[in-house]
């Protein structure tokens, strides 16, 4: 009988590890299912976000294939070093460094309203091979010319700074006493209401843009309305987010 029961007991077990795995399998099957089928934002509260590149609307989201993986040029991550050594969080002590969700607030606040740029500093060659839509292409070739050349000149006119040209007496007198504020000022440029730039290029280990912004700092532009995107197009791509071939390199 003490046999019996035992045995009795052993089915009974059996059967219920059966069962556990069973559920438990079909949980695992439920919940891949929901996950396989549940969109992917941006951010917890963000699915996705809209900007206006070359005219037209494009949605920046993340890729919904669960299998997607880094693929190309951005997946490898030996390079020679130099010239493709792993760069500082910043260009400079008082530029600000954006990772993605800065970037998508910025693409939904300054860049919409016209009070920002986002720029891509690299050569042409990569900005026609996939870029963040919403940028513009600005070499950072660009950058590095004299600061008191007419090409950079221009520039600062593109970003929304103006040329003071001759101070007033009075009205330097004014700013000396501190009753002008000066905070954008220059002796040559007023940079009030010039735009918040935010520039990147490859990645962490790419140098055009820092370069860039070392360059647009050597005029005196603001360094709280410049912005160093670090990650790049790099941890863009890792990310899934949504890349765009400009027109001009579709039409060629």
């Amino acid at each position: 009988m003490k046999f019996e029961m035992h045995k009795g007991l052993s089915f009974f077990c059996g059967l219920a590890a059966c069962l556990a795995v069973l559920i438990s399998t079909a949980f695992a099957e439920e919940v891949k299912v929901g996950v396989k089928n549940k969109f992917v934002g941006l951010t917890a509260d963000k699915p996705y976000i809209y900007v206006i590149h070359e005219g037209r609307s494009v949605r920046v989201q993340r890729v919904q294939d669960p299998n997607y993986e880094l693929s190309g040029y951005f997946a490898k991550t030996i390079r020679p070093c130099p010239p493709h050594c792993l760069k500082p969080i910043s260009p400079s002590p008082d530029v600000q460094t954006y990772g993605e969700v800065e970037m998508f607030q910025f693409m939904e606040t300054q860049l919409r309203d016209g009070s920002g740029m986002l720029i891509d500093a690299r050569t042409p060659s990569w900005y026609k091979k996939g870029t963040i839509p919403g940028s513009v292409n600005i070499p950072f070739t660009q950058f590095n010319k004299e600061p008191d050349s007419p090409e950079v000149a221009q520039l600062l006119e593109r970003f929304g700074a103006k040329e003071r040209g001759e101070v007033g007496f009075f009205t330097a007198l004014l700013e000396k006493w501190g009753i002008i504020d000066t905070k954008y000022k220059t002796e040559d440029w007023d940079f009030t209401d010039a735009k918040d730039l935010v520039l990147f290029c490859n990645g962490p280990d790419c140098g055009q843009s820092p370069r860039a912004i070392r360059g647009l700092l050597a005029t005196d532009y603001p360094a709280d309305k410049v912005k160093y995107y670090r990650g790049g197009m790099r941890m863009w791509e890792f990310w899934g987010l949504t890349t765009i071939i400009p027109r001009s390199s579709e039409e060629q």
